[in-house]
């Protein structure tokens, strides 16, 4: 029965071509739409899977880049027992890289203290050096840097070259690669410098990197970390323009985010035109002051967060399964119109083929095998489609990585491969019980006679 569902549809080449096209585009896109999400949880979990440590950061920071806090607690959380090395960093943009504006895909320097990462049993970027050296001892206080190989690649870069950021020359000591999107975009070099280019003080860190002693006491470190300085005046992470205005200076204007936020601000504060200016003194006296607006919306309990890379991981999947509700929405429209395509196909083929089926009908063929004929021939379109779907989308997740290696990062798995061979065949089956049901109601002599 098998074979004869086969040359029914090879039969009608033309609309069995169609409706197999109508599948495999549906089943492309779905790998399409999902390799995005599965591209974002397979870069997560080599990315943070490579991060043993804490990261001690400011409340409500985003990433690091946006953290402030005191360089002098670096020093205490060294004395909580059970840190083995504390690493200061700091993070600021790289805004012009060899005379080209970083906006996509962005740059960042990434300042450390030499003194403390040569003393990290694990280092992300140490680790992943392949060309040159990491940075030394002999490196602190000098523009000597490690850069990633797509940063080199892109300024056509190797171990010897300058590299002009921000109107700094720095000079390219090691290139390093982790295959992560997240990591490969940093520059790496002394904290001290990163700090005079971003204007950054020397009491002021981005985060502190913290080294355990032993992986089994993470919990513990963590709340003793928060319990070191609980009572302390929390500082929740706001705009830069803001925190100025909040401090009572002036926000300076020099990036475009901060002018608005600035702006803003003064806009907010100002009274409406038309409105009185004028406030009764009782009334101002009794007002409490006006909070800044980022950190009353959120005012922490610490002023820190003790951040692991099970958190960042967290984070990071829970924003790829609000994208997965969209992804579903969009996959169901395209599934949708292959199945009416489907229909279609086998509507038509059952209504082309009565006299057929009265025919067999007629030799004793049964209503359920009528049935499984017709299910087979759509099962066969299904798992055809799938088929053809899921090797397209796999081709096409790959052209795209290699395309643009440091703009996305695409992941068709097995998984979702296998998922979209089955899922396509189970909508083929789907698909033709309508026409199937009906086909196998006829009566014989209804068949023949609906035919002439």
């Amino acid at each position: 029965m098998f074979a004869f569902a086969l040359r029914n549809l090879a039969t009608r080449p033309l609309r069995t071509l169609l409706a197999l096209c109508g599948l495999t585009v549906a089943i492309l896109g779905m790998v399409g739409l999902f390799s995005v999400a599965e591209g974002i949880d397979a870069m997560v979990d080599s990315t943070f899977g490579r991060i043993p440590g804490l990261i001690v950061m400011q409340p409500g920071a985003p990433i690091p880049l946006f953290s402030r806090l005191p360089a002098s607690w670096g020093d205490e959380i060294r004395r909580v027992p059970g840190v083995a090395v504390v690493s200061p960093e700091v993070w600021s943009r790289a805004h012009v890289v060899e005379g080209k504006p970083t906006i996509s895909p962005p740059r960042f320097l990434f300042g450390v203290d030499i003194a403390q990462v040569l003393k990290l049993r694990r280092g992300v970027y140490r680790e992943a050096v392949q060309q040159g050296r990491f940075l030394e001892a002999g490196d602190q206080g000098t523009t000597n840097a490690v850069i990633s190989r797509a940063i080199a690649d892109e300024f056509k870069k190797t171990v010897g070259d300058d590299l002009v950021v921000d109107g700094q020359v720095l000079k390219i000591v090691g290139i390093y690669h982790c295959g992560s999107l997240l990591l490969d975009v940093a520059i790496l070099f002394d904290v001290a410098r990163v700090r005079s280019m971003a204007r950054i003080g020397e009491d002021t860190v981005s985060n502190f990197y913290v080294e355990l002693e032993s992986d089994n006491d993470r919990g513990r470190l963590e709340a003793e970390i928060k319990a070191l300085f609980r009572g302390r005046t929390p500082d929740a992470w706001q705009p830069t323009g803001l925190a100025a205005l909040a401090a009572g200076g002036e926000a300076p204007e020099r990036r475009p985010v901060e002018a608005f936020f600035s702006r803003l601000h003064r806009a907010l504060s100002t009274p409406a035109a038309g409105g009185s200016a004028k406030r009764p003194a009782a009334a101002a006296a009794s007002k409490p002051p006006a909070m800044p607006l980022v950190a009353a919306a959120r005012s922490p309990e610490l002023p820190v967060e003790v951040r692991s890379a099970a958190d960042w991981a967290e984070e990071f999947k829970r924003f790829s399964a609000d994208l997965d509700i969209f992804l579903l929405v969009m996959t169901g429209i395209g599934m949708t119109i292959a199945v009416l395509g489907i229909i279609n196909t086998m509507l038509m083929s059952v209504t082309e083929r009565f006299i057929e089926f009265g025919i067999l009908k007629a030799n004793g063929w049964s209503q359920g095998d009528v049935l499984k004929l017709i299910l087979y021939e759509s099962g066969v379109l299904g798992l055809t489609g799938g088929v053809a779907g899921a090797a397209l989308g796999w081709a096409a997740t790959q052209a795209i990585n290699a395309n643009w290696p440091t703009r996305v990062h695409l992941y068709a798995g097995p998984r979702l491969l296998l998922f979209s061979v089955g899922f396509s065949t189970l909508v083929g089956v789907l698909g033709g019980l309508y026409p199937a049901h009906r086909a196998a109601r006829l009566l014989p002599m209804e068949a023949i006679r609906r035919s002439t």
